[in-house]
């Protein structure tokens, strides 16, 4: 049986993935904390027990207490974070502005993927920025839609820190009976994958939306993979990482499931949508969409190749033609599959 007397846990963010992740550490048997920044929310799920914006028709667990107030949070040492990379840094900020300087024993996740917006930095390196290594940190990532693991459909995921001694307990959090959860010590690895693998859903959908059918799909989550291992082998990721969860696991589930709003997007744009309409349609955010940009300025200043990265990005920032993207993948020089 679940102890009971287990510490609560704050989520913050209480979209789709963070409201997910709320279900599983409820379902861990610990209390919750659910913090959402949007005005009004936090009170229509107290009062309706239903995120009806993100999770429609799906009953909050009884341990998920809803709040808008960070304050609600100030006496907890567990936190998961769960909000856009744009919101990160400030909301570590304003969460560790209510927690005593001093303390070492508070434990930090994250659910969110991708860089920060303008400066390209892993998540990572922004929390070390702001926390200044107070608090014992971690991410959670791998193959795995809101949806599926709110309702406590089988899913897998993984948890990286610096140490196993780190993850441990903190993926313990997420352990619900229906749920595997690994854990990794490569924190960089992790957050490589989960970030780039956007950026190929995205490129799988343009190519779908154009027709171009299975066989292209499959070459792009291929070298999509190669793409994301070579940038990770460049800023000290793992091997087996990019092969595991969070990485081909992950890559194969956001470019082949229309669950994935980054593939929505690719799939809009292929079939001749806008970008800003596209984002309209989809309604929530696209994290592949902001980190598009950024991977592309990391690969260039690393002198990384990465031919597919680069032609969605110029797909979204340059206004380049999704069927003259292709084409300059195609006519490319010939090479071995495996050359460096």
């Amino acid at each position: 049986m679940t102890d009971v007397s287990v510490e609560p846990v704050g989520v913050l963010g209480a979209g789709s993935w963070g409201t997910a992740l709320a279900f599983l550490v409820a379902r861990s048997g610990r209390d919750v904390v659910l913090w959402s920044a949007e005005a009004g929310h936090a009170e229509r799920m107290a009062t309706d027990r239903i995120n009806e914006r993100y999770l429609p028709g799906l009953r909050l667990e009884s341990r998920i207490h809803p709040t808008e107030s960070l304050s609600d949070l100030s006496q907890l040492r567990s936190f998961v974070v769960a909000v856009p990379s744009h919101a990160f840094r400030e909301v570590l900020r304003s969460l560790s502005e209510l927690l005593p300087e001093d303390a070492h024993d508070i434990l930090m996740c994250w659910g969110t993927k991708g860089f920060e917006p303008n400066s390209a930095l892993l998540l990572s390196e922004v929390a070390d920025e702001v926390l200044a290594g107070n608090f014992s940190q971690a991410v959670v990532s791998g193959p795995s839609f809101a949806g599926e693991v709110a309702r406590g459909l089988p899913s897998a995921l993984t948890v990286a820190a610096e140490s196993l001694a780190i993850a441990d307990p903190i993926a313990d959090w997420f352990r619900d009976g229906r749920t595997r959860v690994y854990t990794s010590a490569d924190m960089r690895g992790v957050q490589l994958g989960g970030a780039i693998k956007n950026v190929m859903a995205i490129a799988a959908g343009i190519s779908d939306g154009l027709g171009f059918g299975a066989n292209a799909r499959a070459a792009l989550i291929t070298r999509g993979l190669a793409e994301m291992a070579r940038l990770g082998h460049a800023l000290g990721g793992q091997s087996e990482t990019f092969m595991g969860l969070t990485g081909l696991g992950d890559l194969i589930l956001t470019c082949t499931d229309d669950q994935s709003r980054n593939r929505r997007i690719g799939l809009a744009i292929g079939r001749g949508d806008s970008l800003n309409a596209a984002l309209g349609d989809v309604g929530q955010e696209a994290e592949g969409v902001k980190t598009a940009r950024e991977l592309y300025r990391k690969s260039q200043s690393l002198n990384v190749e990465m031919p597919i990265s680069e032609q969605v990005y110029r797909v979204l920032y340059e206004d380049l033609d999704p069927r003259e993207a292709v084409n300059s993948l195609l006519a490319r020089e010939p090479r071995a599959e495996h050359a460096p």
